[in-house]
């Protein structure tokens, strides 16, 4: 525009730009070497973001700020990209039947709180999915697999074992090491053979649908 007769002032309204960024002269790099820096750090830590990189310069002396870190790292195309989640195949579901009878259908799981202190409290609730009731509310600083196995054969006394047990922690309620393992597994089978037919009966959380074990 300035050629075509224009002053310099006027093509800068027109073009709605200032002077000072007509004028303006990029600083040379400071650092040059940063950029080769960070893609070799990247390389080697191939799960390292641009905020770990920066934490791997300071220690080497670069005064740099973590802003210019970000666009390097940008510009380098360096993201880490997000791993997937491992989609895990359903089985077959079945829709939930609602009991008849009372005491025939008892679901299970684990509530967790906090006490005022601070510390975790773990409690096991047991209802009657034919009633209301709540078959037991059990609190306790921890409960394993002996402490569950008393609970269920507490309940075996007073009022007899359901005929199918549903819970959306089987793995926490009848298999492993970590919570409840062969305790209950023995205890299913021992009314099994007395004729009580106890099964147990796995929920998906949220589902609405189970799979039955």
């Amino acid at each position: 525009m300035v050629t075509g007769g224009l002053s310099e002032r006027r093509a800068l309204t027109v073009v709605d730009m200032s002077a000072a960024a007509l004028r303006y002269v990029p600083r040379p790099d400071p650092d040059p070497s940063l950029r080769d820096r960070i893609v070799a750090l990247a390389d080697r830590h191939r799960r390292y973001g641009a905020g770990m990189i920066y934490l791997k310069l300071r220690p080497e002396g670069r005064v740099v700020n973590h802003k210019r870190v970000d666009r390097l790292y940008a510009e380098a195309r360096l993201q880490v990209r997000r791993r997937r989640r491992k989609k895990v195949p359903l089985a077959d579901r079945h829709p939930l039947a609602r009991p008849q009878a009372p005491n025939a259908v008892w679901s299970a799981d684990f509530v967790f709180d906090r006490t005022a202190e601070g510390r975790v409290l773990k409690c096991l609730t047991i209802v009657d999915d034919a009633t209301p009731e709540a078959v037991a509310v059990v609190p306790a600083r921890a409960l394993g697999g002996v402490p569950v196995t008393r609970i269920l054969d507490g309940l075996a006394i007073t009022r007899g074992l359901p005929q199918m047990l549903r819970t959306a922690c089987y793995q926490q309620l009848c298999q492993g090491v970590s919570a409840v393992g062969r305790p209950i597994e023995m205890q299913m089978r021992a009314a099994a053979v007395a004729g009580s037919s106890c099964l147990i009966r796995t929920e998906s959380r949220g589902s609405g649908t189970g799979q039955a074990e």
